[in-house]
């Protein structure tokens, strides 16, 4: 596979090298072509057996191009250790009952900025699977997916196993399991104190 544009850069890493809990985050998401996608601020809050955890506060400023708006309720973001896919969850104080909503995402990369800052880079991959309480469990934006492989020229062997990582990520949070299983309560509570 060859690297996609923006990958790579300078001191960036898979696992966070010096992050502290309290430590401004930003997310910035990109596409596969390098176009920028979205820009989320947070909060680092300390890491478990399965990742890092980012709280994302009611009223922080979100945009990507051609859109921008205040978040409505807090949310909490799972950096994975491993796999290709970030989640974001979201409690009862969500307004459109959205419980828990993941990004299929590959090169996942830590970049320091500055003392107290730092950047978490991913280039999503469209493929989302997304549990809200009126619809349950579903996966979303596959036709984005398949229009994407094509004009952004996706690796045939990437496309395939990020197309296995959404079912089984699909299956995970069908069947409640870790971490879709409520352990992002206690992250909630430490965000929010």
């Amino acid at each position: 596979m060859g690297a996609p544009a923006g990958h790579g850069e300078p001191g960036a890493t898979r696992v966070p090298v010096g992050l502290e809990p309290g430590q401004l985050v930003v997310a910035r998401n990109r596409k596969w072509d390098g176009t920028a996608h979205w820009v989320v601020p947070g909060r680092y809050l300390g890491e478990d057996e399965h990742g890092w955890w980012i709280f994302q506060g009611t009223n922080e400023f979100c945009s990507r191009p051609g859109l921008a708006f205040y978040t409505e309720s807090d949310a909490v973001l799972l950096v994975p250790r491993q796999g290709d896919w970030v989640a974001t969850f979201y409690d009862d104080a969500h307004p459109h009952g959205m419980r828990v909503y993941i990004d299929l995402a590959v090169a996942h990369e830590w970049q320091p900025i500055r003392r107290g800052v730092m950047e978490f880079h991913v280039i999503d991959m469209d493929l989302d699977v997304i549990r809200m309480d009126s619809r349950g469990v579903f996966i979303d934006d596959e036709d984005e997916f398949a229009e994407h492989r094509e004009q952004m020229d996706y690796p045939d062997g990437l496309a395939a196993s990020l197309q296995q990582s959404t079912q089984e990520l699909y299956q995970a949070v069908s069947a409640q399991q870790a971490p879709f299983d409520g352990t992002d309560a206690a992250w909630f509570t430490k965000g929010r104190t």
